[in-house]
């Protein structure tokens, strides 16, 4: 008899935790629907970095987390022929300020490469050598280059991934939904019952929850990012995105794009509207490695809500006395790098335990949802 599973939210979590029930599900056991009315979705509006290995994060779980997410998200794109527009292992620079810091954080590089084969090579580069990776800079700092870094579009990424998923056993449903009292799916007066249900709805995660006598620590956090139109840029081969240090993120694109930030802004709930504070300093901050550019360039602005949690650390796994019930939440700004490997061990968990060592990548799930 056929199993139903039940994912709430196609972001980059839901979507991969779809692809992995496809592709796990080699007897055809699964029925899988995704409930998802994408507002406000982080993925969405995201375009961003893989580059956890120089991090200055210390707490360990979330690097082994974020290292073999960065190999899965590699091997994901080759084993489903990804196009470059979704991910593009270009390279990423991350510049520093003083030959001291760069000596340390070219110290580390190495050290990492020794490590994992996904960093690729590691080199140090003088100001002049990152402007000639990234020739549209007209200003820039020292930075160490790692070959393996990437860019991605979260949304490209979440919709290929589903589609696959399509071809097979997921239906997908444009609704919101809850989980009532009794933990099952509630679709407008309609109550589902489902084998598994998997909770993928970032920020919204405690509403999704709320009729469940949970306390959950999630937050919203707003970011907020702008695509900018540069002419001239044809540089004939795929530029590396830049971190450098005191500004925004700059992730340039051969064909006259540019996207800067995003923010990480606190507090704000769920506000979905641009600010023009934010947006000025994005553009000001462009404007200190790119000289010249101005309104007339900003083309996009990018607004979406992603979920953080009090220690800024990611949970997943089942829920303490509702073990149907699978959480993956709290992902931060590193949710692109984290998202699909803790979407693959959903996926896992429900169809084949195979004995993963899950606390390798997060601490107690009671640290972040607890009975009330």
């Amino acid at each position: 008899m056929k199993k139903s599973v039940a994912i709430i939210g196609g972001g980059i979590v839901g979507a991969t935790v779809a692809y992995y029930l496809n592709k796990l599900d080699d007897n055809h056991q699964l029925n899988v629907t995704m409930y998802d009315d994408g507002e406000g979705q982080a993925t969405k509006a995201a375009a961003g970095i893989i580059s956890p290995w120089l991090s200055k994060r210390r707490n360990k779980k979330w690097y082994n987390l974020a290292r073999d997410g960065a190999t899965l998200l590699s091997n994901i794109a080759i084993e489903t022929n990804m196009d470059n527009d979704i991910y593009n292992q270009c390279g990423t620079i991350i510049t520093r300020a003083s030959h001291e810091k760069l000596n340390e954080l070219y110290k580390k590089a190495l050290k990492r490469t020794s490590e994992t084969k996904t960093i690729g090579e590691a080199y140090k580069l003088n100001a002049n050598e990152v402007k000639n990776k990234i020739p549209l800079l007209t200003s820039s700092l020292p930075g160490v280059l790692v070959t393996g870094g990437a860019r991605i579009d979260g949304g490209k990424f979440a919709k290929h991934l589903k589609h696959l998923a399509q071809l097979n056993n997921l239906n997908i449903v444009n609704k919101n939904v809850s989980i009532n009292d009794e933990g099952k799916i509630q679709l407008d007066k309609e109550i589902i019952e489902y084998d598994y249900i998997i909770v993928a709805t970032g920020a919204w995660m405690k509403k999704t929850l709320s009729n469940l006598p949970l306390d959950v620590d999630v937050r919203a956090q707003k970011g907020q990012l702008i695509e900018l139109s540069i002419t001239n840029t044809n540089s004939g081969f795929d530029m590396p995105v830049l971190m450098p240090e005191g500004e925004k993120d700059f992730i340039p694109f051969n064909d006259g794009k540019l996207i800067v930030g995003a923010t990480h802004e606190n507090d704000k709930g769920f506000d979905l509207q641009p600010t023009n504070e934010v947006i000025d300093d994005l553009l000001a901050s462009a404007n200190r490695l790119v000289d010249g550019l101005n309104q007339e360039n900003l083309i996009k602005i990018k607004v979406g809500t992603r979920a953080y949690t009090s220690d800024f650390a990611p949970f997943f796994g089942s829920i303490p006395q509702y073990p149907n019930i699978l959480v993956g939440g709290g992902l931060g700004s590193s949710g692109l790098t984290t998202g699909p490997l803790i979407g693959k061990l959903l996926a896992h968990s429900i169809i084949n335990k195979n004995g993963i060592d899950l606390d390798q990548y997060r601490k107690p799930i009671e640290n972040y949802i607890t009975l009330k």
